[in-house]
């Protein structure tokens, strides 16, 4: 069954709105910080409204010039794909590896979680590999399915305190992207709005999700993390997703 259209519009950067003169086009964006992102609702039957906002804070390890450490956001027809993804070591090669699977999760985006990780793993085989966290929202039914291979952690931060349990983290399968997959089991849980997906990779200190305002601007969490919680040996990337849910006329 074909999904309805429940995103099709574009990623916008730095507060810039589709109304605006020059709409920006979804894709993962190549710098250290973003200021503010959102998807965007474009549908007939829904109020163009933001889908989710998002932060995104890097730190390459000290003395390398590019951060091996990547992240998705894309939209598709169906959903948004979200991910982070840390290639092995740091430096240039590390980077070229996530870029390589960056680009097949952009141009696939609409497959599974578990399609996209195997195509992953068989073009990265002549590579250093990757470990990745990816979660695939869909916005309507306030779903999302989610699975890491490696060492990304990510945790979902429940907005209602009432909502049990109040928090909720990705399984890790130990593996490497491109030398060596464990099975792939996709998990699923269902989103309310406020709620907060946080993306760490390994440059940054357990207990990550604590000691900030969750009721922050995404970007600013996302910075406070990285000042907090960098480690300093290792190539650091942080990522913050608040779903905001979707409305109806």
């Amino acid at each position: 069954m074909t999904p309805p259209p429940f995103v099709s519009g574009p990623l916008c950067i730095s507060g810039t709105h589709p109304s605006g003169e020059t709409p920006a086009v979804a894709r993962t964006v190549p710098v250290r910080k973003v200021k503010r992102l959102c998807i965007e609702m474009e549908n007939a039957t829904v109020t163009s409204t933001p889908v989710i906002a998002c932060g995104v804070a890097t730190r390459p390890l000290a003395g390398q010039a590019v951060c091996g450490d990547l992240h998705v956001i894309k939209s598709f027809t169906g959903g948004v794909l979200m991910a982070a993804l840390d290639g092995i070591g740091h430096g240039g090669e590390a980077a070229a590896s996530a870029s390589a699977a960056v680009a097949i999760l952009e141009n696939h985006a609409e497959e599974s979680p578990v399609l996209l990780v195997r195509r992953c793993h068989v073009a990265l085989k002549t590579s250093r590999g990757v470990v990745m966290t990816i979660a695939a929202l869909n916005p309507t039914a306030g779903a999302l399915a989610w699975l890491g291979v490696g060492n990304v952690a990510a945790v979902l931060l429940r907005a209602e305190a009432t909502t049990r349990p109040t928090s909720e983290h990705v399984v890790l399968r130990s593996g490497l992207v491109g030398y060596a997959l464990p099975e792939l089991r996709i998990s699923t849980t269902h989103l309310t709005p406020g709620d907060l997906l946080v993306f760490a990779t390994n440059g940054v200190y357990a207990g990550f999700h604590q000691g900030w305002v969750r009721s922050d601007p995404p970007q600013r969490i996302a910075d406070r993390i990285m000042e907090r919680y960098f480690k300093g040996t290792d190539d650091a990337l942080v990522l913050v997703a608040r779903y905001l849910g979707v409305r109806r006329e």
